[in-house]
């Protein structure tokens, strides 16, 4: 029997099919609310363990929720003793490899060391194809656990939902809101809100300079924001054999460290977390080069993000 796992979402999500009874039975204790920065590093290129692509966790009320899956998201979430069988939502805010490369295995690792509750994973147009296809892919192995080892249909535990700018989410108190920003030539790329009911997240996605999301972002707790620093660009450049392909996409799609400091001064958030830095692997890029670039414009507490970094949310 086909099962079909994709839900649209228009308008206001109404609660994931399996909402509300995630962790009824049984839950693991995922310990305090927290944000964790599991991985950081802007773009695919894979040179060392850390940084490592896009991924965050946030730990709400015993909830986990994912947001982005570069490569490396499972090994992260695993050196931050997170459970990977207490996996419950996945968002992706765009479709660029190291936002979204690992979405399929991440919920295939959590069945692998016994995942048996649903997982719901929310992505901008193309989710359900990039579901589709790992499965495609994985059919063999995935049908053969189940009959030798009594594992569940990996397939029915996942469903997607695809997305667009507005409402996104509205469960366990929470609520995610979406705001199409501006990353050229993807045109369904997003930043999300996460209203935890007192305290709100902003994540900015990839992004240019977009002053709307200031506004998307007013008075937030916490504005994660992807950063590059203009002087180290021309160096990145230099080292890929499509540089100057790659320089012009960069500029035209990242927000640099000044620029970033305006958003965060013009929306007023309670601290600013600096991530998926460009370039991530420059060694003269310190905590205090990237700090002092975005001081210029900003004055109010900022984080420089670390692999595994663990932001207490009280």
């Amino acid at each position: 029997m086909i099962v079909d796992r994709r839900i649209v979402v228009r308008g206001l999500a109404a609660a994931p099919l399996f909402g509300g009874i995630a962790r009824a039975q049984g839950a693991a204790n995922l310990g305090p609310n927290r944000l964790v920065l599991l991985g950081n590093k802007g773009g695919p290129a894979i040179r060392a363990y850390a940084p490592s692509p896009s991924s965050n966790l946030l730990i709400w009320n015993n909830v986990p929720y994912v947001i982005d899956a570069g490569y490396g998201v499972t090994f992260k979430l695993v050196d931050a003793k997170f459970p990977l069988s207490s996996l419950r939502y996945i968002f992706i805010t765009h479709h660029h490899s190291d936002h979204n490369l690992e979405t399929g295995p991440l919920a295939y690792n959590a069945w692998a060391i016994g995942l048996k509750t649903p997982v719901d994973i929310y992505g901008p147009n193309g989710v359900d194809a990039l579901l589709d296809g790992f499965f495609a892919g994985s059919k063999f192995d995935i049908e053969t656990r189940m009959a030798d080892e009594g594992r569940p249909d990996l397939r029915k535990l996942v469903t997607t939902h695809a997305y667009s700018e507005g409402p996104v989410f509205a469960d366990h108190g929470v609520t995610v809101t979406a705001l199409r920003n501006k990353h050229p030539p993807i045109l369904d790329s997003f930043a999300l809100k996460f209203d935890l009911g007192g305290k709100v997240i902003v994540f900015s996605g990839d992004t240019t300079y977009f002053p709307p999301l200031a506004e998307f972002a007013k008075g937030a707790d916490i504005l994660v924001h992807e950063v590059a620093y203009a002087p180290a660009l021309e160096a990145l450049a230099a080292r890929n054999p499509n540089g100057a392909t790659l320089l012009d996409h960069l500029k035209a799609a990242h927000t640099m460290a000044e620029d970033v400091g305006r958003i965060a001064k013009a929306a007023d958030v309670k601290t600013l977390v600096l991530n998926h830095f460009v370039p991530a692997d420059d060694k003269n890029l310190t905590d205090e080069v990237w700090t002092k670039a975005v001081r210029t414009t900003f004055d109010g507490p900022i984080v420089v993000g670390h692999d595994l970094l663990e932001i207490p949310l009280a």
